[in-house]
This record gives C-alpha cells, sequence and structure tokens, in this order.
C-alpha cells in the first residue's frame, strides 16, 4: 500500500514550479485507505497514474453546471466531464427531474418499463438507418454484442479495427495487459487509421471470412494526437464493407450526440449497418444503445443480451430527456462554436508565452499538447499547472466541451490558463 503511494506522490514531489500546489490531503488519506482493500487503489482509466499523479485530485465530492469539487474542496472548471458522459452539466435539472420521477415508480423491476419502448422509439426516429435499437449499461458491453451480432449475420470470424482505437474493457480489445490469451485476439486485425490500403489488403488477405469492420468516427488514441477521418477512407470503408458483405460498426460512444444529434455517422458520411452510443447519451446515468438495421434484425435477436440492471427505467427517463434536450437546444452547434472560442484562446496564450501548442480533433472534443513533446512531459507540466489554477484537463486522453459552459466561463478559464502558462512558461527560462 505504502509503495504504490509512495510513486503516485513523487512524480510531482519535484516540481518546485507549482508554487501553489492545491491542499489533496483527503485525496491523498482516501488513496491510502483504497489502495489497502482495492487492487491498485483506483483502477481503469480514472487511476491517477493516468493523469498527473499527485497534482490531480483523486477523489470527487460534488458536481455542478460545468464544474466539479473534489474531497478537499477544491473546485475545477471541468474540460472533461466525466471522460464524456456529461454533455450538459452536471446535475441538469430537466434530466435530474426525469430520472427522479422514473425512480420514485421502482427500479431493477422484474419487467422492462414503457420506457424501453420509447426510448427505442427515439433512437429509430433519430438516426436515419436505424430500424431496431436494444440497451446496455456501458459501451463496452454494447460493442462487444456488435461483433457477435456481424459474426451472426455473416457466418465469418474476423473483425478488423483501428490500431490503438478503443472499444472498451473485454479481452479483444482492452488496452491492458494482464489476463490475456492469444486466443482472445486470434481474430481481431487491426490497421492504421486512414490507411486505405492497409485497409484493402486486409479484405484481401482475409476473403470471405470479414464479419466486420470496427471504427470510431474520428481517431481520438491516448497519447496521441486526434485525426479526423479523409474523405477516400470513409468512402473506401463504406465500399469495402458493400463489396465484401462485412458489416461496418461505428463505435460513436465518444462521439455520438456530441458532433451532431443525429449521430455521428452523418458529420463523415459513413453508412454503418450498427451503432452503439452511450458518454452523452444520458448525460451521466448509466446506459449504452445499439441501433441496427431492419435487414440484420433477426439475427441480432439471436445474440443472447441481458443484464439485471439494464431496464432500470430511471437511465432510459434521462436519455429520453437529454436527447430532447440536445436537438431542442442545438447542442451540437453550441458545444462546436464554445470549443472553438476555447480552443484559439487557449493556443493564443500559448504563443504569447512563448509555449508553442498543438490542437487536435474537432472543436466539440478538443485536444491540445505542448507542441515537440514526444514525452508529454511538457504537456503533463502544463496540465498539472492548469489544476493547480482550477481547470481540469487531461494531458493524454481528448477533453470535452460541456453545454453549461458559458462565454463566461470560457473566458474564466482562458484566464487561468494564461497564468498556468505564466506558471510554465518561467521554470521554462529558469532552466534555459
Amino acid at each position: 500500500m505504502s509503495s504504490v503511494f509512495f510513486v503516485v506522490n513523487q512524480s510531482v514531489a519535484s516540481r518546485s514550479w507549482l508554487t501553489a500546489p492545491l491542499n489533496f490531503t483527503q485525496s491523498h488519506a482516501l488513496f491510502r485507505r483504497a489502495a489497502a482493500v482495492i487492487p491498485g487503489g483506483i483502477y481503469g482509466h480514472t487511476t491517477p497514474a493516468a493523469t498527473v499523479p499527485g497534482a490531480v485530485p483523486y477523489f470527487a465530492a460534488e458536481g455542478f453546471g460545468c464544474r466539479y469539487r473534489d474531497v478537499d474542496g477544491n473546485t475545477f472548471i471541468d474540460f472533461m466531464g466525466g471522460y464524456g458522459p456529461i454533455v450538459l452539466g452536471y446535475h441538469h435539472p430537466e434530466v435530474e427531474a426525469a430520472a427522479d420521477a422514473a425512480r420514485r415508480l421502482g427500479a431493477a423491476f422484474n419487467h422492462p418499463t414503457s420506457l424501453l419502448v420509447e426510448l427505442a422509439e427515439a433512437l429509430t426516429a433519430r438516426i436515419d438507418f436505424a430500424d431496431w435499437a436494444v440497451f446496455g449499461k456501458n459501451g463496452a458491453d454494447l460493442t462487444t454484442w456488435s461483433i457477435m451480432v456481424a459474426r451472426e449475420v455473416t457466418g465469418r470470424p474476423k473483425i478488423l479495427k483501428i490500431a490503438g482505437a478503443y472499444h472498451g474493457t473485454q479481452a479483444w480489445c482492452t488496452p491492458g495487459h494482464g489476463g490475456l490469451l492469444p486466443e482472445d485476439r486470434a481474430h481481431i486485425h487491426e490497421f492504421a487509421f486512414n490507411d486505405v490500403a492497409a485497409l484493402e489488403a486486409l479484405f484481401a488477405r482475409h476473403p470471405g471470412a470479414v464479419a466486420g469492420l470496427m471504427l470510431t468516427p474520428f481517431h481520438h488514441p491516448a497519447y496521441a494526437d486526434s485525426q479526423l477521418p479523409t474523405p477516400e477512407f470513409v468512402a473506401a470503408a463504406n465500399r469495402l464493407c458493400r463489396e465484401h458483405g462485412a458489416l461496418l460498426i461505428l463505435d460513436d460512444v465518444r462521439c455520438g450526440f456530441r458532433l451532431s444529434s443525429d449521430g455521428s455517422h452523418t458529420v463523415y458520411g459513413y453508412t454503418p449497418d450498427l451503432a452503439v452510443y452511450c458518454k452523452a447519451l444520458a448525460n451521466g446515468h448509466p446506459l449504452s444503445a445499439c441501433v441496427g438495421r431492419a435487414v440484420h434484425q433477426a439475427a441480432a435477436s439471436r445474440v443472447f443480451l441481458t443484464g439485471s440492471y439494464w431496464n432500470d427505467p430511471a437511465p432510459m427517463a434521462a436519455a429520453l430527456s437529454t436527447l430532447a434536450i440536445i436537438e431542442r437546444d442545438k447542442i451540437p452547434e453550441k458545444l462546436a462554436s464554445t470549443g472553438r472560442h476555447f480552443v484559439a484562446g487557449f493556443l493564443a496564450l500559448g504563443a504569447k508565452h512563448g509555449i508553442p501548442l498543438v490542437a487536435s480533433g474537432p472543436p466539440a472534443m478538443p485536444y491540445v499538447r505542448v507542441a515537440d513533446d514526444p514525452s508529454f512531459m511538457r504537456t503533463q507540466n502544463l496540465c498539472a499547472a492548469a489544476v493547480a489554477e482550477g481547470v481540469f484537463i487531461h494531458p493524454h486522453h481528448n477533453w470535452f466541451i460541456s453545454a453549461a459552459m458559458t462565454d463566461a466561463d470560457i473566458d474564466e478559464a482562458l484566464q487561468r490558463l494564461d497564468r498556468a502558462l505564466a506558471t510554465l512558461a518561467a521554470d521554462l527560462n529558469s532552466r534555459a
């Protein structure tokens, strides 16, 4: 336990340039307790090791709008939104009222409620190619189910995916290393995003064996810049799946309803057979969905899918409210506008302080890092300095703009980032 905590704290100990580090006493105390009873203390994508250990909070307490407070009382303007689910802002009154009304009637009944049907109807009405919908709790539930559907439809074993793309925690796609067998990925084949020749070569190498092609709308790997798809790549993906009888599966878990209110395929021109949504679907309530075409509905019905809590009505009520607000208030347009304001301001601040920055990804889901920084150490230092000024950004993962962010919130965040960059620049100059 103590060795884990020691490592977590050492990475920030040498950062003398953090002139006003925040108080994380309660976070660290909770982490010591967690390390005694939980493998890794905090595991998965929320582990402190994935951010800047010692310079960020480890435990949250409450959220409101575009801000959250940690267990030590520090408050942050939040550009991660729970790694994507909080599209409308924490504790959105309309969404919470809908969820509360459903919750008062009960949870996890013996049967689904009418909300199951209403939500499936809402999604099939909204998404142009969707004729049916099913629901789970996490994106990984349904990305994995979707490849099973593709195999059931085609009678084929192989799935093609982008190298470095994240599709969940199951053995066929986990970015982890423990507990895996070679057989887990024997039929999973990877290629580089936007590489048409490599995709064509995989189809040619496995004739009649490819069940599906799994794609994210744009490539948003960890520890790298985001990449938008080229028109040539999108056209090739659509064509090759059609020519080879494979299903195009769009993992829209992270992007769905942020880039467009009717699914991200309309933004880039994909023609999916199946698409998976989660994150922004219910503004933080646990729910995921997979939609598909009528021609595959019978096969989908043969692939078993269930969970004791998957028909819980409160998240479905939250999703119906969230989807209605996204369309009514033109949320994708607002996110894009707010993101452009933020990214332009951030890049200008980098130029002002002599720290060149690079931005990638769509404005609603930006990622900004320090240029010429292959080790990510300067980017980590920038994020640590930002957190010290009350702005939560991540050094290795794309960010998420919240619809709760006003121009005033963005201007305040930029003022705080101005101070963070000044601190970082002063440290760099002292080492020159």
